[in-house]
């Protein structure tokens, strides 16, 4: 929320990188640290991520080593753009509409690499070392230190091109029991590979002297070089080869032109001018110009990935990379134009005794619909193309991610519902509370009963509003709304400040409670300085007709009460006895802008630091004379204080 972005992302959705950059930038901020060390760190977890992701698999099988590993990963890029209709990226960051970076790695003699790194996402080149070193570690258990020794940008086809070089160097990580282990490994193979050396000696030579004893001939020592030969067809445990592969090449190449132009329908041949020197019989279906030998392939083909111009110099410097070609749609028949250009995929071969390149490839189609829109079909595609069967097994698979897809964004929908769900709850809650005590409220949400409540000692407050029959005689309906709102959202702050519960408002009047509905003993102290409050705040409340500050009588009276909830449709909490009468008289027999005690109110007040006079003995109606004071001031708190201001 700090970066400015949203709080949640979707798998399957494609985010701008200026998303990427805003997070970096505010975690660096947040964190004191650099960008390159940010990086870094999501590279490591955006590694756990694809592991955890369910490619694990695929990325173990990559390569035997780190070096195999790296080299390809251009395949890897190529693999996932059948299973995503967008191009994803294992390498920087999110799941990302675009072309994916580009590496070519270079052995050094010193046993480091060069690793070289092309993309047109500038700034994320530091997120490459923290997935290669995790990667490092654990699936190959080396260690990794990678830093940049070159930095330029090379203007490409599709504009200009980060090129990053990273030296790679690397240790083993053993702990010293693992390097025991490991030498005491080593001498035992060595053992074992001369002992059965050994026995295949005994065994040949015994073999051969049967063989001569049976020919009755004499046996002969065996030349050393005829052992050589033997061991290196001598196999150990399950058939692990104790001498290295050699291949066995024919002296001629046993294939018709024909038959080779068949069985590999899509390929071609072209040499360093870029000119066709034989191509697949299914590719010159699809790209008629190719029957024409001679013509120059990048006439009719542009190279969509990696991206590099199109020359023999850039494809030999990404020899271990996949190609991927795509047809130019201005070489197409007129009728065939409204149709998608044909992608294809594959690796180059350098024939160096004929000076040719080798482009072994197949058509790149995701789906059975991409496959219809070429008006093409399987039969088009050799029998031995695995690419028959990844259409068919991609073909479901994009069906399941779909529906991943759909119940994803679903669940995002519902989160924000909920969310909306739960603020429209807290205000509605926040509402009820205005109305009921929270606790009364809550058993009424439960459908619970609630039992009426008697409490021993409270202080309740009346006040109303000096000639206000005369003002609503002389002034407008909503005049009389307006500067009754003014006032009641005043006296509602002040509740809130010396925490008393407003019973009602009835008119311009206006009662509150303290020690109720949560007994304290402090509720004489409270509704004391909230009676204070009041009479200071109604001088902000401008009279309608008169134009002066409005006058407001205030009465308090101590007592026991009885409360409870009255009524279903509208439901109220309501005070009962005599407590509420008498502070009602309080208020009633009261002067304007003055604070009429009861004498149960003074004593709660006498010691509590408040300035009090005493009023008289009054003649009150229904209760004949009581004894009465007036509440002046607190002596302790100032009037900020009072009206809770900072």
């Amino acid at each position: 929320l700090q970066a400015g972005v949203q709080d949640s992302f979707l798998t399957f959705e494609v985010y701008k990188d200026e998303i990427t950059m805003q997070l970096v930038d505010k975690a660096c901020k947040i964190l004191g640290v650099p960008a390159d060390v940010v990086l870094r760190e999501f590279g490591e977890y955006f590694f756990e991520f694809c592991k955890r992701s369910g490619y694990d698999h695929m990325l173990r099988t990559l390569g035997g080593n780190l070096y195999e590993f790296i080299e390809n990963l251009d395949a890897l890029h190529s693999y996932l753009s059948l299973s995503y209709q967008a191009s994803i990226s294992f390498s920087p960051v999110f799941l990302q509409e675009m072309n994916a970076p580009s590496f070519r790695v270079e052995k050094n003699e010193d046993g480091s690499m060069h690793l070289h790194y092309y993309s047109d996402r500038r700034g994320l080149c530091h997120i490459v070392p923290g997935i290669i070193g995790a990667a490092a570690l654990d699936f190959f258990n080396i260690e990794i230190s990678m830093e940049i020794v070159n930095q330029t940008e090379e203007e490409e086809r599709t504009g200009k091109k980060e090129h990053i070089v990273f030296l790679v160097t690397q240790n083993p990580v053993f702990s010293y029991k693992e390097r025991s282990a490991f030498s005491c490994s080593s001498q035992y193979h060595a053992d074992s590979e001369k002992q059965v050396e050994n026995q295949a000696n005994k065994e040949a030579f015994e073999k051969a002297k049967n063989t001569a004893r049976d020919r009755g001939s004499s046996v002969c020592p065996v030349k050393k070089s005829h052992w050589k030969t033997i061991r290196g067809i001598i196999t150990l445990g399950k058939g692990k080869l104790l001498r290295g592969f050699d291949p066995v090449y024919p002296k001629s190449l046993w294939i018709d032109t024909k038959t080779f132009c068949n069985g590999l329908p899509f390929h071609m041949v072209f040499d360093k001018e870029l000119r066709v020197k034989q191509a697949g019989v299914s590719i010159q279906k699809i790209v008629p110009g190719l029957q024409t030998m001679g013509i120059c392939l990048d006439q009719y083909f542009r190279i969509v990935h990696p991206e590099v111009p199109f020359t023999i110099s850039s494809i030999q410097k990404f020899i271990n990379s996949q190609f991927v070609f795509q047809t130019r749609r201005e070489m197409m028949p007129e009728s065939w134009k409204h149709r998608p250009m044909l992608e294809l995929r594959g690796q180059m071969i350098w024939m160096e005794s004929l000076q040719c390149m080798l482009y072994l490839c197949s058509p790149l189609l995701r789906t059975l619909h991409e496959l219809e829109e070429r008006q093409m079909h399987i039969a088009d595609i050799a029998p031995h193309d695995v690419t028959r069967d990844l259409i068919l097994l991609n073909q479901q698979r994009l069906a399941e991610m779909e529906l991943s897809n759909q119940l994803e964004r679903k669940k995002e929908e519902l989160r924000i519902l909920s969310k909306h769900l739960e603020e429209e709850k807290k205000k509605t809650e926040a509402l009820l509370y205005a109305m009921l005590p929270q606790h009364v409220a809550n058993q009424l949400k439960e459908g619970k009963q609630v039992e009426a409540g008697e409490f021993k000692e409270c202080t309740i407050l009346f006040s109303d509003v000096v000639t206000f029959t005369n003002i609503c005689a002389q002034c407008e309906p909503i005049q009389i709304v307006l500067m009754l709102n003014s006032m009641y959202l005043r006296f509602d702050r002040l509740t809130t400040v010396h925490d008393v519960y407003k019973v009602e408002t009835i008119g311009d009047a206006y009662m509150v409670v303290g020690g109720v509905p949560v007994p304290v003993p402090t509720h004489a102290e409270r509704v004391a300085n909230f009676a204070l409050g009041m009479i200071i705040a109604a001088k902000g409340v401008q009279n309608p007709v008169s134009g002066s500050p409005i006058q407001i009588r205030v009465g308090i009276h101590t007592g026991p009460v009885l409360a409870g909830v009255v009524g279903e449709k509208m439901p109220r909490y309501c005070l009962f006895g005599d407590t509420v009468n008498i502070a009602s008289r309080m208020e009633s027999h009261g002067v304007p802008s003055k604070i009429h005690l009861s004498s149960n109110a003074y004593q709660c007040l006498k010691y509590k630091n408040f300035e009090m006079t005493e009023r008289g003995e009054i003649e009150v109606k229904g209760k004949g004379k009581m004894h009465t004071y007036f509440l002046i001031r607190n002596k302790t708190a100032t009037e900020n204080e009072i009206m809770g201001r900072p």
